[in-house]
């Protein structure tokens, strides 16, 4: 079970920070993240 949770916890980790790449810097600076915090984020999301 373990190695089912932490496949989707990556999985989600990785989507997240797919999907904060996509954006604009303007984007990422009204949402209060800059470019160098991304991982971070993604990591609290999971």
């Amino acid at each position: 079970m373990n190695l089912i949770r932490n496949y989707r916890n990556w999985r989600s980790y990785r989507d997240t920070v797919n999907e904060l790449n996509r954006l604009t810097n303007r984007e990422l600076t009204d949402l209060g993240i800059s470019r160098g915090d991304i991982p971070f984020v993604a990591r609290k999301s999971v």
